[in-house]
């Protein structure tokens, strides 16, 4: 496959993520760019300790072999800090971020909560508080959240990769960052509310900021198609 170049595309999941989150999206994008989907690995041997450095030192891995060049980074909630700390890192690979509701600030760690929790309604009720679009709350997405939270490996690095995000707060790096950044928010959203969003803005130098109603934590799955203008406008500016 030939890749035309700053065409590549990354998106990145959030804690209790998955690349279905990214569907709409990749329908969206796929047809112009070379668009690349890791599966974070949160729950693996690959990473040697659960943190966010870690998960920088993987994308760095992923990003050479598959040779990819000058990405755009798409971050969703702990994506979006991972895509912060790769863009300081690697102030000059990176093309442009696009973040939606976005770690690196400060946020109310709901996800967190759900960890060793046995009671299923009570982890139904945890996962529909996230989404202001009750309907993209399926019960297989539960079942993967209820299954993780009680899987005792996988809730302890779901622990420490939350602990360690709240301990990153980027705010006094954020000037750095010149690439073109787009942000876009629920305005719903309990997770990482709009006044994370407004101060995301306030020290980013290239930022633009965009708010979707009836919309919380997870905008690409809850509001797809005002998500992929918002995204088109941005990306062909």
């Amino acid at each position: 496959m030939k890749y035309e170049k700053n065409k590549d595309i990354i998106l990145l999941h959030g804690l209790f993520g998955s690349l279905s989150n990214w569907e709409d999206v990749i329908k969206n994008l796929e047809k112009d760019y070379n668009v690349f989907t890791p599966t974070l690995p949160l729950f693996s041997n690959q990473l040697k300790r659960n943190s966010l450095q870690s998960l920088v030192h993987f994308l760095e891995d992923y990003i050479e072999a598959n040779h990819i060049h000058h990405p755009i980074l798409i971050g969703n909630s702990l994506g979006g800090h991972l895509a912060l700390l790769y863009a300081l890192a690697h102030p000059t690979l990176v093309n442009k971020l696009i973040l939606a509701g976005s770690s690196g600030l400060y946020e109310n760690n709901l996800q967190a909560s759900f960890v060793r929790i046995r009671d299923y309604n009570y982890i139904k009720n945890k996962v529909e508080e996230i989404f202001e679009t009750k309907d993209v709350v399926t019960k297989e997405l539960v079942d993967d959240v209820f299954s993780t939270a009680n899987t005792p490996a996988k809730a302890l690095s779901i622990i420490s990769i939350a602990r360690d995000a709240k301990r990153q707060n980027l705010k006094h790096l954020l000037h750095k960052i010149n690439q073109p950044v787009l942000l876009v928010w629920g305005k719903q959203d309990i997770v990482t509310p709009p006044d994370v969003a407004e101060e995301f803005y306030t020290h980013l130098p290239n930022a633009r900021l965009a708010f979707i109603d009836r919309c919380g934590h997870v905008p690409m799955m809850e509001q797809p198609v005002i998500f992929n203008e918002y995204i088109n406008q941005f990306l062909t500016a």
